[in-house]
Formats: structure tokens, C-alpha cells, sequence
């Protein structure tokens, strides 16, 4: 189980969630519109979530009903 962003940090990227990660598993890149967490990196530990300034962050048995695609969009970012 890893953590995922979702829909509100769309257009936001804020990088609190990266100052806090103790593995530095959270990247984006300039074309993309959203931070993501590599699964394969992410320890769980949660730090993340607390620092999100505009909630987007969950676990990924948490992620809202409406925003379930991020979970694939989150996995896909990590396949390119």
C-alpha cells in the first residue's frame, strides 16, 4: 500500500509534501501538472498527508470514491 496525490493538487504543486518525505519518493517533472509518490519507494509512513495544504494526499484504501483514477494515474506516471 502506498499513498496517493489526487485531483487537488492538480495545478497546485505545492512541495510540502517533498520538503517532508523521508525517503524522497514524491516527483513531478516541469510537464506535469501534479506531484506523484512512487509506490515502489513509499515506506508508508504518512508524513505527507499532514502537510498537503489542500488535503489531496491519502492512502491508497482511502482515496474518495470520485477520485479512484489517481491511482492508476499515480502508478502510470512511475511506468513511463
Amino acid at each position: 500500500m502506498a499513498y496517493i496525490i489526487t485531483f487537488p493538487c492538480v495545478d497546485t504543486k505545492d512541495a510540502a509534501c517533498v520538503e517532508v518525505c523521508p525517503v524522497d519518493c514524491i516527483h513531478s517533472d516541469d510537464n506535469a501538472n501534479q506531484y506523484y509518490i512512487n509506490p515502489d519507494e513509499c515506506i508508508d509512513c504518512g508524513a505527507c498527508g499532514p502537510v498537503c495544504p489542500v488535503e489531496a494526499i491519502f492512502p491508497e484504501e482511502d482515496v474518495p470514491e470520485d477520485q479512484q483514477d489517481y491511482i492508476q494515474i499515480n502508478a502510470d506516471y512511475f511506468s513511463k
